[in-house]
């Protein structure tokens, strides 16, 4: 294989907006989680719709090793193995439906699901310790299959599973380190997926991702040092907004 030819057949808004998405995932896999979903529309402007998720998903998983190791110890595994099985149910229904409905398709359905779980969100917030979150079965089993359906179709997990995380009234540092653990789980079973099922995920892919690794780096220093600074309260307040933010614009 021609390395050199792969970055030589590259042109200059792939090479500035593969950087710039490497950066954001660095930040959201360390930080403000929502920020990740700002990449989406980014990468697939640049390398087109199909193959930006099997390059995006090569890099998350360099951010997932990042903030596993920044966050490892802070992992509530109860809430894992909960959300774990429906969310392999979750990416088993995205894989067959990503055959079925087109790009738009995709984003409008998630945006949807997005945007009505932070309307209940943002209501819990209101409400505050007056509301109380579902302790039922079925409440998990549904984010959990919500979660794995969208980072199948479109990478875009990342705000339903905090709405759950946030809605269980998770501290920060319980917050990232089980959003961590989840989402290296979830991605390292959804690569065997688009390698076999969709095909976009190739050599060239992986290298793309490996020469992006630097950027990641620095996108994770500049996420665990936002995270430092920010109060628990602007935190949870923080995501909500980014979340806000980003489900509207996948409308656009």
């Amino acid at each position: 294989m021609d390395f050199l030819a792969i970055f030589q057949n590259l042109s200059q808004w792939q090479i500035i907006a593969g950087l710039l998405v490497a950066v954001i995932i660095g930040i959201g896999k360390t930080g403000i989680g929502g920020v990740v979903l700002l990449a989406i529309p980014i990468l697939a402007s640049a390398f087109g719709a199909i193959e930006s998720t099997g390059l995006m998903l090569t890099m998350f998983l360099i951010g997932d090793v990042f903030a596993v190791k920044a966050y490892a110890r802070h992992g509530k595994w109860e809430e894992i193995r909960k959300l774990l099985p429906p969310a392999l149910a979750g990416l088993a229904l995205g894989s067959l439906v990503g055959r079925f409905i087109n790009d738009q398709q995709f984003k409008y359905l998630i945006a949807s699901i997005v945007l009505v779980c932070l309307v209940a969100m943002v209501w819990q917030e209101v409400k505050g310790d007056q509301l109380k979150v579902p302790q039922a079965r079925w409440f998990a089993i549904l984010i959990g299959v919500l979660s794995g359906f969208a980072t199948m179709i479109g990478n875009a997990a990342g705000p339903i599973f905090a709405i759950y995380l946030l809605a269980i009234r998770l501290n920060k540092q319980n917050y990232l380190g089980t959003t961590a653990w989840f989402f290296l789980i979830i991605n390292l079973l959804k690569l065997p997926l688009q390698v076999f099922v969709w095909h976009n995920i190739t050599w060239t892919t992986a290298i793309l991702a490996i020469a992006a690794l630097p950027a990641i780096f620095i996108g994770t220093r500049i996420g665990i040092w936002v995270i430092r600074k920010l109060p628990e309260k602007a935190f949870r307040y923080l995501v909500i907004a980014m979340t806000a933010v980003v489900a509207a614009r996948m409308f656009f």
